[in-house]
């Protein structure tokens, strides 16, 4: 259990990942006040947990809190939270209170939410995670952290409670910016994955046996152990990540490359791959479709 100087504690953001995070907090018997846009999500959690979970109505309610996560889709979201809407944080919290954001949003925006939250006397960690939905209702993620050491120890009670592996990347930002290139280093694994697949299925193999051979040799990583079994030759393509969250981040990926300089001809063609799928597929699409998205760009020959 986290110990009993954290002070109050908020929440705000509560989708596929940020639920099973809130019920970890819960779990170990913290009080948290938690704000959601769906606000019958959030009755529904709050009856699960009349002791210790407040539902708020507005952020307003926040006011107490001495530490508030956010895990949210993307920093236009995260910055109306924080600073743009009329009862943003900014102007609800209390000096010295701690935001945490835990959602995968735009490094340079992060930065600049910093010295804006400094300037009101608030303070700012960048805390997304990885892993998936299933690691997120174990509480085994992994969490990079962007910013002072001191705020991270001021923090590491509550991240503990939701990741088993807690990892500094240095100034505020920075973890934003590994996370992006992290997504990025992991969809080019599946994109390649998806595209063997198909190159499997045209010549008539068998797909269970190439996956079983790609997690025994060289070609095995976490999309060939999680992924195309799972949820590609299942048919099921509900991983748990969405495939707009994954443009985005390879997107927030991209700029990063432009922005040092680099020319980073694979990201990029990953990166239009995927912006090509978010075009014709649906809103609500898992990652795992690009395989679909694939099969659309070739016909592919029956079996001889």
């Amino acid at each position: 259990m986290p110990g009993r100087d954290l002070g109050p504690v908020g929440f705000v953001g509560l989708g596929k990942m940020g639920a099973p995070m809130l019920w970890h907090l819960l779990a170990s018997g913290l009080a948290v006040t938690a704000f959601d846009s769906d606000r019958e999500r959030l009755a529904s959690l709050a009856s699960e947990w009349p002791q210790n979970l407040r539902a708020a109505a507005s952020l307003a309610e926040l006011a107490d809190c001495d530490t508030v996560i956010t895990m949210l889709p993307n920093s236009r979201v995260t910055n109306q939270v924080l600073v743009d809407g009329e009862d943003a944080l900014i102007h609800v919290l209390h000096p010295d209170a701690l935001v945490i954001d835990m959602g995968s949003s735009d490094p340079v925006e992060t930065t600049r939410l910093a010295a804006l939250l400094e300037a009101a006397g608030l303070r700012l960690l960048d805390a997304p995670v990885s892993g998936s939905v299933a690691k997120a209702e174990s509480g085994q993620l992994s969490i990079m952290v962007g910013g002072d050491s001191d705020l991270l120890e001021r923090a590491r009670p509550l991240l503990e409670v939701m990741g088993s592996v807690i990892l500094p990347t240095g100034r505020v930002g920075s973890a934003h910016a590994m996370k992006a290139l992290n997504n990025y280093v992991y969809a080019a694994g599946l994109l390649a994955s998806c595209e063997a697949l198909l190159a499997v299925r045209a010549m008539g193999l068998d797909a269970e046996t190439f996956v079983d051979i790609l997690n025994a040799s060289s070609g095995r990583n976490v999309a060939t152990e999680t992924k195309l079994r799972q949820f590609i030759l299942s048919g099921s393509f509900s991983g748990g990540f969405s495939l707009p969250l994954q443009a985005k981040d390879l997107a927030t990926a991209k700029r990063l490359g432009d922005s040092a300089g680099l020319d980073m001809p694979q990201l990029s063609r990953v990166a239009s791959l995927w912006s090509g799928a978010v075009a014709v597929l649906p809103a609500e699409a898992d990652n795992t479709a690009i395989y679909r998205y694939l099969e659309t760009l070739q016909t592919i020959p029956e079996p001889q």
